[in-house]
């Protein structure tokens, strides 16, 4: 039997593939908060939703469905909202009786994971959370190899990411580290929870470049060495890329192999709300570690790369400074 969802965010990027989800699994959206009222996706999705711009009147509608009984409750709520909002977000569904399935990061500082984990013991709900990555069958066949066989030494990756993106994005809330936690929560929390997953905890980090629209570091997993860059600049990505218009290039190198995961990302969300809704799905134990790391990595001093621990992109970027 179909259950009721609610979104909110459903104005923002990542909405249509919460909405899709929900539609895929055969559930229905009954409602929907955005600040903005550019919302006409939902059509493309569903017909019979009530749309909100105002929390408040939101909330109380939320709450006139939850006493009308069981089949007009809601029973999830979607929050594909700022980054900094989602605490506060995952905590009226709770209150309302729902489960939360809450896009990455779950929340931006680690001891905001407690309070939630009491509140989903005394409202007896859950609250999810949108690691797709774990879901894509090039990652799961990595992390099936390497667990098969645990390399005897380190394995030495080279993560990088360059996502571009134009002036907007440093007016926007994801500009502000405050509201997005920076790049490194905003841009980089789905490589890391994906790392971690793969090769272990992380022993230490250290923090070679922090800017607002690029950073870099190296992290130390149980068998893993991680190089990373993560970039939201055009000039970071290849020519090539560049040339073409192609606004995104993502590289994940394990030795001398290269992990292709470009592709295959359409259905991982759907995959996820499956795995929700089977009573499977990951919680907040499964993402304290990457949002642990993210806060650490944005609060940690700035250090000089070795030659060994510096990202290709990074000693590149040095040259090109040192040349000016």
């Amino acid at each position: 039997m179909p259950v009721n969802f609610a979104m909110i965010g459903a104005a923002g990027y990542i909405a249509p593939r919460h909405l899709q989800a929900i539609k895929d699994t055969g559930n229905r959206l009954v409602a929907a908060l955005d600040r903005s009222d550019s919302v006409g996706i939902l059509d493309r999705f569903f017909y019979d939703v009530d749309f909100f711009q105002e929390f408040e009147r939101f909330d109380r509608h939320a709450e006139m469905l939850r006493r009308k009984g069981d089949d007009h409750r809601l029973h999830y709520v979607s929050i594909c909202s700022p980054n900094y909002l989602h605490d506060a977000h995952i905590r009226f569904a709770l209150r309302i009786g729902a489960h939360a399935i809450c896009e990455k990061p779950l929340v931006l500082n680690p001891w905001n994971l407690d309070p939630l984990a009491e509140l989903e013991q005394e409202s007896g709900r859950k609250v999810f959370n949108i690691l797709q990555l774990r879901l894509h069958p090039a990652i799961a066949a990595l992390r099936e190899r390497v667990q098969a066989s645990p390399p005897k030494n380190k394995t030495e990756i080279t993560l990088t990411y360059v996502t571009a993106r134009g002036r907007w994005y440093f007016y926007s809330w994801k500009g502000d580290e405050a509201k997005s936690g920076g790049i490194a929560t905003n841009i980089g929390i789905h490589f890391f929870d994906m790392l971690i997953w793969i090769f272990g905890p992380v022993e230490s980090q250290t923090v070679h470049l922090y800017e607002p629209d690029r950073a870099s570091g190296v992290i130390e997993l149980e068998t893993a060495r991680v190089r990373w860059f993560l970039s939201v600049n055009r000039q970071d990505l290849p020519p090539g890329n560049r040339d073409q218009n192609r606004t995104t290039f993502r590289s994940l190198a394990i030795g001398e192999e290269q992990v292709e995961f470009s592709d295959g990302f359409t259905d991982l969300h759907t995959r996820v709300y499956q795995d929700i809704l089977a009573g499977k799905g990951f919680g907040i134990a499964d993402a304290r570690p990457s949002v642990v790391l993210a806060h650490q990595i944005r609060q940690a001093p700035i250090a000089e790369a070795r030659p060994s621990e510096a990202h290709p992109l990074l000693t590149g970027l040095a040259r090109s400074l040192k040349e000016k």
